[in-house]
């Protein structure tokens, strides 16, 4: 198990270079929604002042 994680002595650079794209990626995915939310509550705050 010790020889998967660090890989030849690359371990590091390569779960490094995972977990950057792993957080990447979430935020791409998580970033509409929280955005889409925002929006939404602009809106409604709007609607609530006419």
């Amino acid at each position: 198990m010790v020889e998967f994680l660090q890989m030849g002595g690359h371990g590091f650079y390569i779960w490094t270079s995972y977990s950057i794209v792993l957080v990447v990626l979430l935020y791409t995915w998580l970033s509409p929604h929280y955005r889409r939310k925002r929006q939404l509550q602009s809106l409604l705050r709007q609607i609530r002042r006419q």
